[in-house]
């Protein structure tokens, strides 16, 4: 792959890298922080890169280091509080998602990414699975189990037990 079809890569998947950085860091801030060296990180590592097919999963895997390593520097975590109080400030606009977003973002980690790439990023199950660095059918597991966490979470904030 040639820097200009990085460049290109890029900003073609600059969505995807926001949201992706988003639902690891939360602040803006530190999203583009962790943006920014994922992009310094893959132009200096683009030798590595074995196949082009793959790079916008190598590009994803590397943001999700740099997220990582941004938690690990600063040790900054979301109370439950912070995030109900981030998304009630959300919800005056247009259509209100609250209890979605509020669902989807309680999830522990492991299972709020696979969510995240599957069904806003569009990637599959394969390329979650290398994104990740988990097999296909861990990936299909944490899928499983946050939609029946989601599901049981959305019902009860609707009065909804079924």
């Amino acid at each position: 792959m040639t820097k200009e079809q990085l460049g290109t890569l890029i900003l073609n998947s600059e969505r995807q890298l926001y949201s992706t950085a988003k639902t690891i860091l939360f602040n803006d801030q530190d999203c583009g922080d962790a943006i920014q060296e994922t992009i310094v990180k893959a132009f200096a590592n683009i030798g590595t890169l074995r196949n082009d097919k793959y790079a916008k999963t190598w590009l994803i895997r590397i943001l999700i280091n740099e997220c990582y390593i941004l938690l690990r520097k600063s040790s900054k975590l979301v109370s439950l509080e912070e995030m109900g109080e981030m998304t009630e400030i959300g919800a005056d606009k247009e259509i209100d998602y609250s209890d979605l977003y509020r669902a989807v973002n309680s999830l522990k980690e492991e299972l709020r990414l696979p969510v995240i790439l599957y069904y806003i990023e569009d990637f599959n199950i394969k390329e979650i699975a290398q994104i990740l660095e988990i097999t296909e059918g861990a990936v299909q597991k944490r899928l499983a189990r946050a939609r029946g966490k989601l599901k049981r979470d959305l019902q009860e904030s609707e009065g909804l037990i079924v």
